[in-house]
């Protein structure tokens, strides 16, 4: 059993995002309907995910395009402010993503109660977003120095919008990710939010590393689920759950339910 399953409760489990409306400091921020808008966004999608059958649910600033490297505080004031709007509210395991920034992301995770982040972690990448620059080292290290050792980290190594610099193959990403930087889970990812992770590579991926989980986490829908997660130890699921599978709009719980019914059946197949 690895660390996943412990969490979750279930094999191959399915995160959930809810993806918040802009926040303030966002140039599309609503400033007529406020943070109140924002947060009765937040509870309904909340709601159709919880209700639909999720197992975890992942909380991000996802319209707030265009993304920054180092997050405003006014963004993590934000997102803190609404998760803890919400948080008697949220009955399953709970994360954060603040993008693009593992440092923010990490601090807004502590001070939440959250379980793990998702982020760019490690590696160089020429991006939509300029260029685009980490380190690990002192990320790993922030962790440690502000007590979030219980933390998980998912390590995306192919971040949305952006290429490594280096001509690597994906395989050995993974393998020096994985000895380098002991990440609780890897996720692979397809060109943007709601691309389909192209499951040979995430195959190869699986085939790379020792130790480490590997997430599927852009592009799953009812009709590929059983093959990503054929090919991997769980996935992060977004876009299908939102009424009929289009980024921008609410999360549809019909759509939640028939998903996860599909992954259910699966799930009662593996030993």
């Amino acid at each position: 059993m690895n660390w996943m399953e412990e969490l979750f409760g279930v094999k191959k489990p399915i995160i959930a995002m809810c993806h918040l409306q802009p926040l303030p400091h966002d140039p599309y921020f609503d400033r007529d309907k406020g943070m109140d808008y924002v947060l009765d966004c937040a509870r309904r999608d909340l709601r159709a995910l919880q209700e639909g059958g999720v197992d975890g649910v992942m909380f991000s600033n996802e319209f707030s395009l265009p993304y920054l490297t180092e997050v405003e505080p006014i963004t993590i004031a934000s997102m803190g402010w609404i998760i803890g709007a919400l948080r008697d509210e949220i009955k399953i395991p709970y994360g954060v993503n603040c993008l693009w920034d593992p440092i923010a992301s990490l601090d807004l995770c502590v001070a939440v109660g959250g379980k793990f982040i998702r982020e760019i972690i490690t590696g160089v990448y020429a991006s939509d977003f300029g260029l685009w620059n980490t380190n690990v080292g002192k990320t790993v290290r922030h962790k440690v120095d502000i007590g979030a050792k219980d933390v998980r980290m998912l390590y995306n190594i192919v971040p949305e919008a952006a290429k490594y610099l280096a001509d690597r193959p994906i395989e050995e990403i993974a393998r020096s990710t994985e000895f380098n930087n002991r990440p609780d889970a890897i996720c692979v990812s397809g060109l943007t939010a709601g691309a389909e992770t192209d499951t040979q590579v995430l195959t190869r991926v699986k085939a790379a590393v020792k130790r480490t989980p590997i997430l599927c986490n852009t592009g799953c829908n009812i009709d590929n689920i059983v093959r990503q997660l054929s090919s991997s130890d769980g996935a992060v699921c977004a876009t299908t759950f939102k009424y009929d599978g289009v980024f921008e709009n609410a999360v549809d719980i019909s759509r939640v339910r028939a998903f996860m019914d599909v992954v259910k059946d699966y799930r009662a197949t593996l030993s």
